[in-house]
């Protein structure tokens, strides 16, 4: 106990922040996280307006503020995290899975694997690989894990989640229905549009997701219909799969998806955490 409360102290005189995990997402304060490029440097910051303050210590364990500031249109946004793992949800919205009951395999988690080499960054092109016909769209909400979780009951999972993101869940429909696994169709290069920002402390099982493509409205729906909760998906996942810190869980697509091409502009907008803009190009 006596380790315990010195270790608190020291954090309270040095201004450090312990991460954000260990709290349920209804106790903690929102705050927007940005992961950056400035030279050489890359770094973590907290987003203030329309600027980034950068942060020194680890933003998944302590971290403190520090006096450096950057205006965002003057730095690179990176993908949130580098994550050892991405994971997946299929058929986690009845409007996707277009089915007025759950069918019986939908009925627990099903979670597939996407390529950590699948990420890129707000701005970053979606490059679609030759000998794909049929590229979709899949706006989804992207929960980023803050430390490491093993076993975890459904009740503490919330404990083990360090905030949400955007993310697109780029799919080839033709590659996903005639190959054996989806590891081109959902993992290729490009295919894990994520960012541009990590949010903490709002209410993640009720965010309205929405995408746009060229501007148009192609799907929206809130967080509050996903068939398996962000809880029940950590819970689950971590019982099979150990969790580390920054691995992402992209939670599924709600409604229909459709085809887009070179020329097109994809926009993930969740509601508190931002838009996640990328123009789509062809493999040269």
């Amino acid at each position: 106990m006596k380790r315990l409360c010195c270790v608190v102290c020291t954090a309270a005189v040095f201004g450090l922040v312990i991460g954000g995990v260990g709290m349920s997402a209804d106790e903690k304060k929102a705050t927007k996280f940005a992961r950056f490029q400035v030279g050489d440097t890359i770094a973590y910051g907290v987003v203030e307006s329309d600027s980034i303050r950068q942060i020194s210590g680890d933003l998944f364990g302590a971290w403190q503020k520090t006096d450096k500031t950057h205006r965002i249109a003057a730095v690179k946004l990176l993908a949130p995290t580098k994550p050892s793992q991405v994971l997946a949800m299929a058929g986690n919205y009845r409007s996707h899975i277009k089915d007025a009951a759950i069918p019986e395999k939908f009925q627990i988690p099903q979670v597939f694997f996407k390529s950590p080499s699948c990420l890129i960054a707000n701005g970053e092109s979606i490059v679609i690989p030759k000998g794909a016909e049929d590229v979709h769209f899949e706006a989804e909400l992207v929960i980023v894990i803050g430390k490491k979780a093993k076993n975890v009951a459904k009740d503490k999972a919330l404990d083990y989640v360090f905030g949400v993101t955007c993310g697109n869940d780029v799919s080839a429909r033709d590659w996903q229905k005639n190959d054996v696994q989806w590891w081109r169709a959902k993992g290729s290069d490009t295919f894990g549009p994520c960012g541009p920002f990590i949010v903490t402390g709002v209410n993640y099982d009720d965010l309205l997701v929405q995408l746009r493509l060229n501007g148009e409205v192609k799907q929206k729906q809130s967080s509050k219909d996903l068939i398996h909760n962000i809880s029940t998906m950590v819970s689950v996942i971590s019982h099979h799969v150990t969790l580390h810190p920054g691995d992402l869980i992209y939670t599924g697509t709600p409604g229909e998806t459709s085809a887009i091409k070179p020329g097109d502009v994809v926009e993930v907008d969740i509601e508190n955490i931002g838009v996640l803009r990328n123009p789509v190009t062809a493999a040269k």
